[in-house]
């Protein structure tokens, strides 16, 4: 059966070339046949009830090994809410991971797992004061802050703690921008740091975060400056901070062109030492989407191909998952994912939406996608690159319907 991949036919735009070398293209005889590993593909035509969502662990190990190259003396953290897979954990932790988690309950699952919590930074800058107390208590010993009252709430409740402060991040060229709700500015961040220390606290660094799926190098490296300048100010007050934690944003395989990944990674490191000179803070990093996006595909069952009117062309494809199965990320169209299906011939442009009785259930109506036009009610569909944010963000019984299965191979 010859295999049909989609894309969206969207230009890449927006991406500096002053550093790198151009752009990976993304196109369908290229990344998408290396998209499924021979497990993936072993699996998938088991034909198990959709949706479900399968990843190949032997590929999250791959891109963690990547990362190490790349970044040798960083310590790397996985963000836990990418895919709190108890395997993927476990993996990770054998591989020598660090860990960045969300909630307690987050914490729970690692401390269950056997990782150690001095190796667990609590990230999330909006915490409960009794799950600060709860996570000291259990040994984590990491926590960040953006905020006067987060920041007292920490000095009351994980006394001594290592702390860090995030700073605001416009999320320029980020897919999955995250500006505005965290971080605080400059002038706010240099009066918190001091003042953590007049708590007990340990001051640490500061963290920032580029936006998720973040497909422009250059990105990293004005708050790289901005987070130096900081740090200068504070050397004038007798602090000095150990550590910059850059968050995460590592892109994956979506729609748009990427460049070769050591690009990113030289870009940052190049961009820590022009701002700090020959010594800089040690580097931490949070990945999440870059260590298990391109692990993962869902496949997907088609349960309705419908038109609006007799005159429309365009044909509505009914998908059995959406946003709320897995697929939060297509809000606005942010994410685009490609696609994979089984039919081969001409194409026709489609609506993409979920089966749930929600007219927000829609996820690519302005974004143009195609799909064969021989399509029919039943056949399979896969959407590649769907290993992060997909089964952690799935309802849990939104019209009755299950959460994701995953499947770790």
């Amino acid at each position: 059966m010859q295999t049909s991949y989609v894309n969206s036919g969207l230009d890449y735009e927006g991406i500096s070339s002053l550093v790198c070398a151009p752009p990976l293209c993304h196109d369908a005889s290229q990344a998408d046949t290396r998209s499924l590993t021979p497990k993936l593909e072993e699996f998938l035509a088991s034909r198990p009830e959709t949706p479900f969502l399968a990843i190949d662990l032997a590929h999250v190990q791959s891109k963690y090994l990547e990362l190490q190259r790349e970044f040798p003396h960083a310590a790397i953290h996985y963000a836990v809410k990418a895919n709190p897979s108890p395997e993927i954990i476990q993996l990770l932790a054998a591989l020598g991971s660090r860990f960045d988690i969300a909630s307690r309950y987050e914490l729970d699952l690692c401390l269950s797992l056997g990782v150690s919590p001095p190796w667990l930074s609590y990230g999330n800058t909006v915490k409960k004061a009794v799950d600060i107390a709860y996570a000291f208590a259990c040994g984590v010993r990491i926590f960040s802050f953006d905020s006067e009252a987060e920041l007292e709430k920490l000095g009351r409740y994980a006394p001594g703690a290592d702390v860090q402060c995030r700073l605001l991040s416009q999320g320029k060229s980020a897919d999955w921008p995250l500006s505005k709700k965290f971080g605080c500015d400059l002038e706010m961040a240099y009066a918190l740091l001091l003042k953590s220390r007049d708590l007990g606290l340990n001051p640490i660094g500061v963290t920032f975060h580029v936006g998720s799926q973040q497909t422009d190098p250059q990105q990293w490296v004005e708050p790289m400056h901005q987070a130096a300048e900081l740090y200068r100010q504070l050397e004038r007050q007798n602090l000095e901070l150990a550590w910059i934690n850059i968050g995460g944003g590592l892109p994956a395989t979506y729609q748009a062109a990427l460049f070769p990944f050591s690009c990113y990674a030289q870009t940052i490191q190049q961009a820590l030492l022009d701002a700090f000179g020959p010594t800089p803070p040690q580097l931490m990093l949070e990945p999440g989407r870059f260590l298990v996006a391109d692990a993962g595909v869902i496949q997907s069952e088609i349960v309705l191909i419908a038109h609006k009117s007799r005159g429309d062309l365009r044909r509505w494809v009914y998908l059995d998952i959406g946003k709320f199965g897995g697929l939060a990320e297509t809000m606005d169209e942010c994410i685009k994912y490609r696609l994979r299906t089984h039919r081969f011939g001409p194409m026709g442009s489609v609506i993409l939406a979920g089966p749930t009785c929600d007219s927000a259930d829609v996820l690519y109506e302005k974004t143009p996608y195609a799909l064969p036009l021989d399509l029919a009610i039943g056949d399979r569909i896969e959407i590649l690159s769907t290993g992060a944010y997909t089964s952690s963000y799935a309802s849990v019984g939104f019209n009755g319907f299950p959460p994701l299965r995953t499947y770790c191979l």
